[in-house]
């Protein structure tokens, strides 16, 4: 049975349960352990997990355990829970920010399609204090329970927002006042001689094949990564985190 389609959302693992129990508990139906698991991380788990779900809490044999999550890659936690609600289009996603205190900063994915791509870049994203990632609706992987254990939690807060046009909603972000900056290895100037501070979208391409034409085209601005050794490119979550990292260090610095 497929509890995905049918409107359940499957956690794995003990980063993506436990960011969901601190952020929305509520939304929990139900969490399987492993039982014959007996390290301390999983006495740990229990114990913060006991008072919170009471009798949602079921100890679940290793084929439960599988048949749920699909495979034996869940460290001995699966949780069924109803989707969060976070901001789903642009206009939400910023309506939900203080702008007056809090230029934004985005980052959008152009083909990024593996699941632990995807998953990789929203724990850097939401590690970085990124605000919402965007992605375009037919060249992108989907949240999935792959995602959500790779992006350790990150998928439970991070606002994903996928459209339908994105060289469009590119234009969009520039008629709002969004800086939009591509990387690009050929690029004349470095992430470190850019100003990140205003509101700022981040545009990432896939891995080899890069950013499509139109994506390219519709960035104010192209940085490369300064590479110092023999390999040519960087997994494009490493990448995104470099930049959104250097974007978040001048925003700092400016507070300060």
């Amino acid at each position: 049975m497929n509890l995905a389609s049918k409107g359940k959302q499957i956690l794995l693992g003990f980063h993506s349960v436990q960011t969901r129990l601190r952020t929305d508990a509520q939304s929990i139906q139900a969490v399987y352990y492993d039982p014959a698991r007996r390290d301390r991380r999983m006495t740990d788990f229990i114990k913060q997990a006991e008072p919170i779900l009471g009798k949602r809490l079921y100890a679940g044999n290793a084929e439960r355990l599988h048949n749920l999550a699909g495979h034996d890659r869940h460290q001995g936690i699966v949780a069924l829970a109803d989707p969060t609600i976070v901001a789903r289009t642009l206009p939400e996603l910023l309506d939900s920010l203080d702008l007056e205190k809090n230029a934004p900063l985005l980052l959008v994915l152009d083909g990024v399609t593996d699941p632990h791509n995807l998953g990789a870049c929203l724990r850097a994203a939401d590690g970085a204090g990124v605000h919402g990632v965007v992605v375009p609706k037919d060249r992108s992987a989907s949240v999935n329970a792959t995602v959500s254990k790779v992006a350790s939690g990150a998928a439970e807060v991070m606002p994903l927002i996928t459209v339908t046009n994105l060289a469009r909603t590119m234009r969009e972000m520039q008629e709002l006042g969004i800086w939009l900056v591509g990387t690009d290895d050929t690029a004349e100037k470095s992430i470190y001689e850019l100003d990140f501070t205003g509101p700022t979208a981040i545009v990432m391409g896939a891995e080899g094949e890069g950013m499509r034409r139109l994506t390219r085209e519709n960035c104010d601005q192209l940085v490369h990564i300064p590479m110092h050794g023999v390999v040519e490119s960087l997994n494009v979550s490493v990448a995104s985190a470099i930049v959104l990292y250097e974007a978040q260090r001048q925003r700092l610095l400016i507070k300060n």
